[in-house]
């Protein structure tokens, strides 16, 4: 594969976009194993929540999807598949992206968590902020030394 085809195949995959209307594959094997990967995708997607019942095997099933999306990524980075390969495993890599989007979207969101976390980050911010302004972080670092 030529390098400015490698690059090519690469921005695909990195691009911001690139998963809008992309196709999640019908399957995928991952690590010697084929997984109806669209099946299981709409299956889970349907219920809206993910089943605690349910939760490990879904986090499994992204971790897969993570480490195979890599892998791929890799084969296309080190330059050692021909070019045609490397499409198809752009492609695959864009699909794996869209799977995986999908099952994030499923996770429940706690309001009062991340409210409580952009407050803390907040009131850090602000802490830092006024020892600066009143040249107190300069003096904790002398005391330090």
């Amino acid at each position: 594969m030529q390098e400015y085809q490698r690059k090519q195949l690469l921005e695909r995959v990195g691009r911001d976009g690139s998963t809008v209307g992309a196709q999640i594959p019908d399957a995928i094997e991952i690590q010697g194993e084929e997984l109806d990967l669209r099946t299981f995708v709409f299956e889970i997607k349907r219920r809206e929540t993910i089943p605690p019942g349910e939760r490990e095997r879904v986090e499994q099933a992204k971790r897969n999807l993570r480490r195979e999306r890599v892998e791929r990524l890799e084969a296309i980075e080190d330059n050692a598949v021909s070019y045609e390969r490397g499409e198809e495993l752009a492609e695959s890599i864009i699909g794996i992206d869209r799977a995986l989007n999908a099952l994030d979207q499923l996770e429940p969101v706690d309001l009062e968590a991340e409210t409580k976390r952009k407050e803390a980050a907040d009131q850090k911010r602000w802490t830092t902020f006024l020892k600066k302004a009143l040249g107190h972080e300069d003096s904790n670092k002398r005391n330090r030394r």
